[in-house]
């Protein structure tokens, strides 16, 4: 245990027992709650599986003044996008270094109700309780910092949610939020169509031509499929496929990755798109591919939200949990299983890990084939 964890956690202890006012559970949902600060500061996807549950919360409060607060390289992004959900982004790292900071922010601005959709303890929990809010909800509600919440007990673990979203609509749920369709529909940036599209000319890509994604990078090693097995499927999708082309997608830190590909291939008609755009161009880039091959991770959850089939690669997680949850007819999941027990998950120590290897590239190539139109050279 970290000392500041655990100095936190027996200072909040006797803190909390000077606490005796219990706010009066008719206030949910009502105007008496007129401030809202909401967590899901981690990876972009668990923010993009937060937008049903900000749907709720904002249908519950429409007078409310609501702040989404995410993952500093996100802000921008999300201002884009949720304009209509929230009056303020505002960013957080989730890390000691910046917490006291938060603290003194969050206790001026004076909320009356936190819900941390999804942030990482032992941050989140505490920063909800010393920013003054009458009521904090989160779920799971297993961190040992869960007597400061409003929903103590029943505890639930991650096994209570067969999916990322219903966890988060579970918590709005508790915090007054109304029931809305659990989708992550997304509007795009006004002036990304002309971004995109010089990106697009200068590469040559043809008016006639079929767009598609290949995104190699993930959030950590144990969910990439292995790049052999990426420039293998490209080559013979290109050979099939005279009209397709592929963006290699990423983040600045994986144009290594996205040019290994590129290299691999040795096509004009695969470029590498990582790190060339700014984030908020990316959905309207993604919505411009007929299909994305990715593994899971945020750009996944961004095409889904903006219509775009994927072929999605899972083996250490379980696509049920945090894979594809609408428009389930459109897309492909590939589901292997864990080659290792336990799973060391975020310290794979293999560069290519085998359960992802376990992929095979036929599988991907028909699944590929199965979300383009029919082509003229295949009929």
């Amino acid at each position: 245990m970290r000392w500041r964890e655990q100095w936190l956690y027996h200072w909040l202890r006797w803190r909390a027992r000077h606490d005796v006012t219990t706010p009066p559970a008719a206030e949910l949902g009502t105007t008496a709650i007129g401030r809202i600060l909401v967590l899901s500061n981690t990876a972009i996807g668990d923010t993009l599986m937060s937008l049903p549950a900000l749907h709720s919360l904002r249908q519950a409060y429409p007078q409310a003044e609501i702040c989404l607060l995410v993952n500093p390289p996100y802000q921008a992004l999300f201002s884009v996008l949720v304009p209509s959900l929230v009056n303020q982004v505002a960013a957080y790292d989730g890390r000691w270094r910046d917490f006291r900071r938060q603290v003194r922010h969050w206790q001026t601005w004076r909320p009356d109700l936190v819900a941390i959709l999804h942030s990482n303890e032992p941050q989140a929990t505490p920063l909800a309780y010393l920013s003054g809010a009458r009521w904090r909800f989160k779920l799971p509600n297993t961190s040992r910092f869960r007597f400061l919440l409003s929903n103590r007990e029943p505890v639930l673990d991650w096994d209570a949610f067969e999916h990322g979203i219903q966890q988060r609509m579970a918590v709005a749920q508790l915090a007054g939020g109304v029931p809305v369709p659990a989708r992550m529909d997304l509007p795009l940036h006004p002036d990304s169509a002309a971004a995109v599209n010089t990106l697009l000319q200068h590469y040559g890509l043809p008016a006639t031509a079929t767009l598609i994604g290949f995104q190699p990078g993930a959030s950590t090693t144990s969910r990439r499929w292995p790049i052999s097995r990426h420039i293998a499927v490209a080559k013979a999708l290109l050979q099939q496929r005279p009209e397709v082309w592929i963006a290699i997608t990423g983040s600045p830190a994986e144009r290594g990755l996205a040019e290994a590909i590129v290299a691999g291939v040795a096509d004009s008609r695969v470029f590498s798109t990582a790190g060339a755009l700014p984030l908020q161009h990316l959905p309207t880039l993604v919505q411009r591919m007929k299909v994305l091959l990715t593994p899971d991770t945020g750009i996944m959850h961004l095409a889904v939200a903006v219509g775009t089939p994927v072929v999605a690669l899972f083996a250490v997680s379980d696509w049920r949990r945090s894979g594809p949850y609408q428009d389930l007819t459109k897309h492909q999941v590939i589901q292997k299983w864990r080659t290792c027990q336990p799973c060391l998950s975020k310290r794979c120590p293999h560069p290519e890990p085998m359960c992802m290897d376990l992929i095979a590239e036929q599988d991907v190539l028909q699944a590929l084939h199965k979300a383009l139109p029919p082509s003229l050279e295949r009929s």
